[in-house]
């Protein structure tokens, strides 16, 4: 053992004593670098900018305190207010694939997005990948036009609340929790015992009212029928054909279909140049390149938690999310 460790210690010793040698040596690599423009593609006059939205759609840094995180909220606002002072960029190719996230990072973002429109008058064109459920369609809806990819999962337009019950393992462990409190219902959700019939009636109305509000935006954007809004209404998942029926979407097509309908739709020359943001510049990049939250400095990473940072959040709350596994 000590064998092995040593190889690692000359390493570092001669990293942190050397004068002339200073590489950046980073425990949990962030994403504290300023963004950059680079241009992927075309050399004509405007600029569309291609915008990713990936994974679990929060406000929050994320649950590994010991690491400098962004999040989604944060990231994607800060490319657009990047944007905002570039009035070259004509129009904006929004990529979004997500299940969704908690209600009011989903309700902010969406916030975010439908105010640069109005501030910038760019055209929004969102290309809908793999999964764009609940959440991750919540914030599509500012879009001028919506094209889903052929094998697009999308719709779970409604409202899951989450809340852990280990109540029977304390039981089987002969632990009690004492909650003293100044009304029936002051702690509801308490994972420290099952919720009352109250509760429960309460927690409803709550996720209805939530759920009225998503239903009601998408009927409003997409301009629904009553036979349409009544089957978003079940909360269910569609195939991109399904959504194409019943109007969540404007058309199946792909990546490039979508940056052709924001030239069109922008008004912009052939061959308008494609550009993104990124934290790094990467050889032979390209469109599916989603690592725009990557920092540019060069690192030694001596610990990378990728499996942490891909699981959800557990906490209790509120969410536009779509969670197959989870189910029953």
């Amino acid at each position: 053992m000590r064998k092995a460790l040593f190889p690692l210690s000359l390493l570092l010793a001669v990293l942190c004593c050397s004068g002339c040698i200073k590489p950046k040596i980073t425990l949990f690599p962030d994403a504290t670098e300023p963004l950059r423009e680079f241009t992927i593609q075309g050399d004509g006059k405007g600029k569309i900018l291609v915008v990713t939205i990936k994974g679990f759609i929060s406000d929050s840094a994320g649950s590994l305190p010991w690491k400098r995180r962004s999040n989604t909220v944060r990231e994607v606002v800060s490319q657009l207010k990047h944007a905002e002072k570039d009035k070259d960029v004509k129009a904006v190719v929004l990529k979004v694939d997500s299940h969704g996230g908690s209600v009011t990072a989903s309700d902010m973002l969406y916030h975010e997005i439908v105010r640069y429109k109005e501030r910038s008058g760019v055209k929004l064109v969102v290309v809908l990948m793999s999964v764009a459920a609940s959440g991750g369609y919540y914030v599509s809806l500012p879009a001028d036009f919506i094209l889903a990819h052929p094998t697009t999962i999308t719709g779970s337009i409604g409202v899951v609340f989450l809340r852990p019950n280990v109540s029977g393992l304390l039981g089987k462990a002969g632990i009690e929790v004492n909650v003293d409190k100044s009304g029936r219902n002051k702690d509801m959700g308490s994972p420290f015992r099952k919720a009352t019939v109250e509760e429960q009636q309460i927690v409803q109305g709550v996720i209805d009212d939530m759920a009225g509000r998503f239903i009601n935006l998408v009927s409003t954007h997409r301009k629904l029928g009553e036979a349409a809004k009544a089957d978003i209404s079940s909360a269910r998942i569609y195939t991109a054909a399904d959504a194409l029926r019943l109007g969540l979407v404007d058309r199946i097509g792909y990546l490039d279909d979508a940056l052709a309908k924001a030239g069109i739709l922008a008004g912009l020359p052939d061959n308008p140049k494609v550009v993104v943001y990124r934290r790094a510049e990467y050889p032979d990049d390209n469109l599916y390149n989603t690592a725009a939250n990557k920092p540019a400095t060069p690192e030694i990473h001596l610990f990378e938690l990728g499996l942490a940072e891909a699981l959800p959040p557990l906490d209790s709350g509120l969410y536009y999310l779509w969670m197959p596994a989870g189910a029953d």
